[in-house]
C-alpha cells in the first residue's frame, strides 16, 4: 500500500470546557474520495482545519506526504486586500495557467471582475472554490462545497471531482451529492472518528448498527455492575480482605460507565399547522417581471392549492425569489395579478439568514422576535400559542445553556440555520415559505424536517437545490430554466427530468433556457410556452364551457371577493371579548353567520376550481 496522503495521529482538541476530539486517528490514501459526516456542532469544519493545518490541536501529531500541500475550501473565506473576485482566485497561480481559473470559474458561474465589496456570501464561496480548485492539489478538503451551488454548477462540480486525480475529503448535507462521490465515510461522533469503507448510500445502515452494539454494550454493562453491586453489599465485611481487588474492579467498571458518552437525540423539532386555509391558497394571473433589460419572468398564471407542495428549481439568478416574493405580495409584478386565498397564516424561512441579528444573542434573538414575546416575561418565548422558557425551547433545537447567552456571529452555518428553524417552528402557520432551508443542516436535522413537512397539513413553497430533499418533498416541481420560462412538473426532482426527457443542468447538456419543457398539469401556464399557432388554435377551438358555465366562472370571484370581506366583518366583531356577555344573542347569531358563510366560501372556491379546471383543459 502506497504511503498516506495526510494522517492524523492521537489528536485532541478542546475549547475550554469538554474536549471536542480525544484520540483521533485517520489516514487519507492517494487517490481516495471520503466524506466527513457528523452532527452540526459536533467539530467536522474544525477537524479538517486540522486536516489542513490551520488549527493546531492540543495534542497528537498530523504528518503529510512529502510535497503535499492541501488545498482547502472555507466556509467564509476571508478576501481582505483584494479588488476583484478574479484577483482573489489567480493568487499564486503564474499568468500563463490563469486559465485554469477561468475554466472553473465558467462551471461554476463566478464574475470574475466583480468587484469584491459588492460580491455577495454566495459569489465570494464559489470565487473561493475555483481558486481552490484552479490550484490543482494532491489533497483537496471542501467544507460545504454546495452552499450557494445551483444544481447546474453542482453537477459541474460532481462531474469535475469524480474525475480528480488526487485525494478528496468532503463535508456536506447534500446527499445526492455524496452519494455521486464518496467512496468511504469518516464519522466524527463524540469526539471520535470511525471509518467505514463503504459508499455515502450505505452509511446510514452502518450507523445504526454501530449504535445498536453500542447500546448492547452499555446494556450488558449496566447489568455487570448491578450484579457486581449486589455481591459487594451482600456479607462484604466477611470477604474484605480477600476481595478488595473485585471492589476496586467494580469501581473502575462505574468509572468506565460514566465516562460513556450518550448520543446526542435529534432536534425536538415540532411544525403546528394555524387554522385551516381556503382551497385556494394562491393564485397568480399573466404575471410577469422584468429589471431594465433582464427578464426575469414572461406572463405565467399559477395556482396553488391548500396542502401542495411546490418547489422551485433553476440556475442561480434565474428568478426563484422573485417569484417567490412577487407571490407572498413582497414584489409587484410588472402585469398581472396574484390573488390570495382565506384565512392564510405563513411563516418565511429566507435564505439571507436576514430575519436574525448577529450581534444579539441566541436569547434575544429570541424575546426579542415581537411574535414571540411574552408581555412582562423577558425569559419567556410563545410557542404555538404556549409560553415557554427561553432556554428550555432553544435546548429542543440542541442549543446548551451556554449557548443561549452567545451572540449569533459566533454559530456556524448549521447553528444559524437551527436557530432560524426555531423561530419558524414557533409559530403556527398554514403556509410555509422554504427559501433555500436545507443549507448547513446535518443530515439527521434534514431527516426530521422532512418528516414534520410530510406531516404539515398546510402547503409548502420550496426553493431549494437540494436534489433529494426536493425528491421527498415536493408534489410539484416548477422549472425556472432561463428566458423568462416557468413550467411546472408533477411531482419532484426525478419526476422532474423524467418527464422533461433530460437534464438540462448536467454538464454539456443543453443550456437551461435553451429549449422549452414539457408541460404538465393545469395549475402553471407560462407565456413563454405559447406562440402564435398556439393562440390560433385556441380561437378556433371549441369552448369547454357552456354559456351558463362561462358566465357563472366570471361571476365567481366576485362572489368569493364579497364572502370574504363579510367572514371578515365578522371575525372582527366576534374578536370582542366582551360580545358574548354583553349581547349573547348577537354573539350567537354572528358566529352561525360565520359558520354558514365559510361554508358558503369553500363551495364557491370548489366551484370555481372545478369550472377553471375544465376551462382550462
Amino acid at each position: 500500500m502506497a504511503a498516506p496522503l495526510l494522517q492524523l495521529s492521537g489528536i485532541e482538541l478542546g475549547h475550554g470546557g469538554a474536549p471536542l476530539f480525544a484520540g483521533v486517528d485517520l489516514t487519507v490514501q492517494p487517490g481516495e474520495r471520503l466524506a466527513l459526516v457528523g452532527r452540526n456542532g459536533s467539530g467536522k469544519s474544525t477537524l479538517m482545519k486540522v486536516m489542513a493545518g490551520l488549527v493546531e490541536p492540543d495534542a497528537g501529531k498530523r504528518t503529510l506526504a512529502q510535497g503535499v500541500v492541501p488545498g482547502y475550501l472555507e466556509q467564509e473565506p476571508e478576501m481582505d486586500g483584494f479588488a476583484t473576485l478574479g484577483e482573489y482566485a489567480a493568487v499564486g497561480l503564474p499568468p500563463e495557467e490563469h486559465w485554469r481559473v477561468e475554466q472553473s470559474a465558467e462551471g461554476l458561474d463566478v464574475a470574475l471582475d466583480r468587484a469584491v465589496e459588492a460580491a455577495s456570501g454566495g459569489e465570494r464561496r464559489r470565487a473561493a472554490l475555483a481558486r481552490v480548485l484552479a490550484g490543482a492539489p494532491e489533497l483537496l478538503l471542501l467544507d460545504e462545497p454546495t452552499n450557494h451551488l445551483d444544481i447546474s454548477a453542482i453537477r459541474w462540480l460532481e462531474a469535475r471531482l469524480k474525475h480528480w486525480k488526487g485525494s478528496v475529503v468532503l463535508i456536506s448535507h447534500d446527499r445526492a451529492f455524496l452519494a455521486a462521490l464518496a467512496r468511504g465515510v469518516l464519522w466524527l461522533d463524540r469526539g471520535v472518528v470511525r471509518r467505514a469503507d463503504v459508499g455515502f448510500d450505505r452509511f446510514e445502515a452502518w450507523r445504526e448498527k454501530v449504535w445498536e452494539e453500542e447500546d448492547q454494550a452499555r446494556h450488558k454493562m449496566d447489568r455487570k455492575i448491578k450484579a457486581e453491586a449486589r455481591w459487594a453489599v451482600e456479607g462484604i465485611s466477611a470477604r474484605r480482605k480477600r476481595n478488595q481487588g473485585r471492589v476496586r474492579a467494580l469501581q473502575a467498571l462505574r468509572a468506565e460507565r460514566a465516562a460513556m458518552i450518550r448520543r446526542e437525540g435529534t432536534a425536538a423539532m415540532a411544525l403546528e399547522s394555524g387554522p385551516k386555509s381556503g382551497k385556494l391558497v394562491l393564485e397568480a394571473e399573466g404575471i410577469s417581471k422584468r429589471y431594465g433589460e433582464k427578464l426575469i419572468l414572461r406572463e405565467t398564471s399559477l395556482r396553488v392549492l391548500r396542502g401542495d407542495r411546490v418547489a422551485f428549481v433553476g440556475p442561480n439568478g434565474v428568478g426563484k425569489t422573485t417569484l417567490l416574493k412577487m407571490l407572498m405580495g413582497e414584489v409587484a409584478p410588472d402585469t398581472g395579478r396574484v390573488r390570495h386565498g382565506t384565512n392564510l397564516v405563513p411563516a418565511v424561512f429566507d435564505q439571507a439568514r436576514a430575519r436574525l441579528d448577529p450581534d444579539a444573542t441566541l436569547w434575544e434573538n429570541l424575546v426579542g422576535d415581537p411574535e414571540l414575546r411574552v408581555s412582562g416575561q423577558a425569559d419567556q418565548v410563545m410557542v404555538r400559542g404556549m409560553p415557554r422558557h427561553v432556554v428550555g425551547y432553544l435546548k429542543d433545537f440542541l442549543f446548551d445553556e451556554a449557548q443561549a447567552r452567545t451572540p449569533v456571529r459566533a454559530l456556524s452555518g448549521g447553528e444559524r440555520a437551527r436557530l432560524l428553524l426555531a423561530r419558524l417552528m414557533a409559530r403556527e402557520s398554514n403556509l410555509l415559505v422554504l427559501d433555500e432551508p436545507t443549507n448547513d443542516l446535518d443530515i439527521e436535522t434534514l431527516d426530521l424536517l422532512q418528516e414534520l413537512l410530510d406531516a404539515y397539513e398546510g402547503t409548502v413553497l420550496l426553493v431549494s437545490h437540494d436534489r433529494d430533499f426536493i425528491d421527498r418533498v415536493a408534489t410539484t416541481t416548477v422549472a425556472m430554466e432561463g428566458d423568462g420560462r416557468a413550467v411546472t412538473y408533477a411531482g419532484g426532482w426525478s419526476d422532474y427530468l423524467a418527464q422533461r426527457g433530460g437534464d438540462p443542468f448536467a454538464p454539456g447538456a443543453e443550456a437551461p433556457g435553451s429549449r422549452p419543457g414539457k408541460t404538465q398539469g393545469a395549475r402553471v401556464k407560462s407565456g413563454a410556452e405559447s406562440g402564435a399557432s398556439d393562440a390560433k388554435l385556441d380561437k378556433t377551438a371549441k369552448p369547454a364551457l357552456t354559456f351558463t358555465e362561462q358566465h357563472r366562472l366570471e361571476a365567481l370571484p366576485d362572489e368569493i371577493a364579497r364572502l370574504e370581506a363579510e367572514i371578515a366583518k365578522l371575525e372582527s366583531l366576534l374578536a370582542d371579548p366582551e360580545l358574548y356577555a354583553r349581547e349573547p344573542v348577537k354573539f350567537r347569531k354572528a358566529t352561525e353567520a360565520l359558520t354558514e358563510r365559510q361554508a358558503r366560501l369553500g363551495a364557491a372556491e370548489d366551484e370555481w376550481l372545478t369550472l377553471a379546471e375544465k376551462a382550462g383543459a
